[in-house]
């Protein structure tokens, strides 16, 4: 069973279904060519996400038949992608979704019609010259993390050559400039907040480079400023893809399936012929689009307004979503847990994030209609977290905490204060505040070393607690006023709060000695 044979037509499509694989139910090589001939959609960023959620909702609206384009896939950071995750395969893939009950769901994805390299050393960036003056482009989309959207003044002096990502889609819009100032929406899936005005900014700063250094007219920059023209929606993506897993590729093997191979390149990519992901995903989208969209409804996306996006996403990185990921990093970690999956079958862990989301975040949601944070928390907490296959770390989300706390926590804080609510609701949320001063030691519940993990921050804050040692009951405390009196890592003072000395109490607990970390946990998770 290989992808190519799909294609091809030489193929026992019995055999793949009986297996449990869904095959394209539309002409793939019609819908390619029609693409080819008037495309309306590239995506810049050809990873798993992307094939896993984008192009597979895609997938879902062409085999409704009320559809029939394409998207045209753009890489701009590791072309080897291109050349061993696509062009082998012409384009085709296996999304697998990995469900909580165990099973899993196969999916050939057939919407991707042309793989490009975005770079002008390939002859790729002519055809997407060509494709950027086309009338029929509705959008260009982007998942490229959020560091793809930076620039720096090495690559903006460059001119009308840039390296970076953002050069690169500025001078292609450029073209399309040229071609008449034809109208085109430019579109982030990538997952982080306001992600629109992340784009514009970053092609704003070129185009406004070269407008200063008179490499284009004046009358360009007036173009990408002008919401009849040009627009940079809003988005909130959430779908977890983890680099292809080892039990998919035997499970893959085991049909039969043979295109199963690991894919690692120099830039240290992980990919492979098939994808693997969760099986819960939202994509909510900004609806304002300028010269008509793909209707990605129909795989499943919503449209709704910027407000609303703003709500979801305010929804999911306060309450439902990304605090309850920080709270069970810092914990699992102490506490010696290796796989977030693991950590759901842990009683004291499992209450603990269903009562920070359900009694202390969830008073000060709004909620934006369109997704019911109750059914969202729920499914976190009984389809996402436990999911068996999802081999997520609490190391891996531990990254960054101190970037992560202000949204995630600081910002419920900050409502509670502003809306003047009971702050004695506030139990769970100092406890993980509290955990985190324990964290800093990079000492586990058992008294040995573990290695935090990686943060622009760690080193000035661990100094903060290095005075702390544990099982020193009477020790001096004082430290955390520096610690939890700063805006710039918890988001608000959190003395000024009226916090503080609580979240010093349980700091105190936290470094009882041996065993305090789970007594303590244990302790406040079962007084609620």
């Amino acid at each position: 069973m290989k992808l190519n044979d799909i294609l091809s037509g030489q193929f026992n499509a019995a055999e793949w279904e009986q297996k449990g694989y869904q095959l394209p139910q539309f002409d793939i090589k019609a819908v390619r060519e029609k693409t080819a001939k008037a495309p309306t959609w590239v995506h810049f960023g050809g990873g798993n996400i992307f094939r896993a959620f984008p192009a597979a909702i895609l997938n879902d609206a062409l085999n409704t038949g009320k559809y029939d384009r394409g998207v045209i896939v753009a890489e701009t950071f590791d072309f080897e992608v291109i050349d061993k995750a696509y062009a082998p395969y012409n384009n085709l893939s296996l999304c697998v979704n990995l469900c909580s009950d165990g099973s899993i769901e196969k999916k050939v994805i057939a919407s991707v019609t042309e793989a490009l390299k975005a770079d002008y050393q390939f002859d790729d960036w002519k055809r997407l010259v060509e494709i950027f003056k086309a009338k029929t482009l509705q959008m260009i989309s982007f998942t490229i993390t959020e560091k793809g959207y930076t620039y720096n003044e090495a690559d903006l002096a460059r001119g009308l050559t840039p390296v970076l990502a953002m050069g690169k889609v500025c001078a292609l819009l450029y073209e399309r400039w040229k071609a008449g100032q034809l109208p085109l929406t430019v579109q982030s899936m990538d997952n982080c907040s306001h992600n629109g005005d992340k784009v514009k900014a970053g092609i704003l700063a070129y185009a406004k480079r070269w407008v200063a250094d008179s490499l284009v007219p004046a009358a360009f920059l007036d173009y990408l400023n002008d919401e009849t023209k040009v627009t940079f929606p809003w988005s909130m993506i959430d779908k977890i893809t983890p680099r292809p897993h080892q039990k998919v590729k035997e499970m893959l093997a085991a049909d039969g399936f043979a295109d199963n191979d690991y894919i690692e390149t120099e830039r240290h990519t992980f990919t492979a012929p098939f994808v693997n992901a969760e099986e819960v995903q939202y994509l909510v989208i900004e609806d304002h689009y300028t010269n008509g969209r793909p209707p990605l409804d129909l795989g499943g996306a919503l449209y709704t307004t910027r407000e609303t996006v703003d709500k979801v996403e305010t929804m999911k990185v306060t309450t439902c979503l990304n605090p309850l990921h920080t709270a069970m990093a810092i914990y699992g970690c102490m506490l010696g847990y290796t796989l977030i999956s693991a950590e759901m079958k842990d009683d004291d862990l499992r209450a603990f994030i269903q009562k920070i989301g359900y009694i202390e975040a969830m008073p000060v949601v709004t909620d934006p209609g369109v997704l019911n944070p109750y059914e969202f928390i729920g499914a976190v907490i009984n389809r996402r977290l436990p999911n068996p296959f999802m081999p997520d770390a609490p190391q891996r989300i531990a990254m960054d905490t101190s970037q992560k706390l202000p949204i995630r926590f600081g910002e419920t804080i900050k409502k509670y204060l502003a809306r003047g609510l009971d702050k004695s609701n506030l139990v769970l949320i100092p406890l993980t505040l509290a955990g985190y001063a324990r964290y800093l030691k990079g000492i586990d519940d058992n008294g040995k070393p573990f290695e935090p993990s990686p943060d622009p921050m760690l080193a000035e804050l661990q100094a903060i607690v290095a005075p702390l040692q544990l099982g020193r009951p009477d020790q001096d405390y004082s430290c955390l006023k520096s610690l939890f009196s700063r805006k710039d890592v918890f988001g608000v003072d959190l003395y000024e709060a009226g916090l503080g000395q609580q979240i010093e109490g349980m700091v105190r607990e936290l470094y009882a000695g041996q065993g305090a970390v789970r007594q303590t946990l244990h302790k406040y998770v079962s007084a609620r």
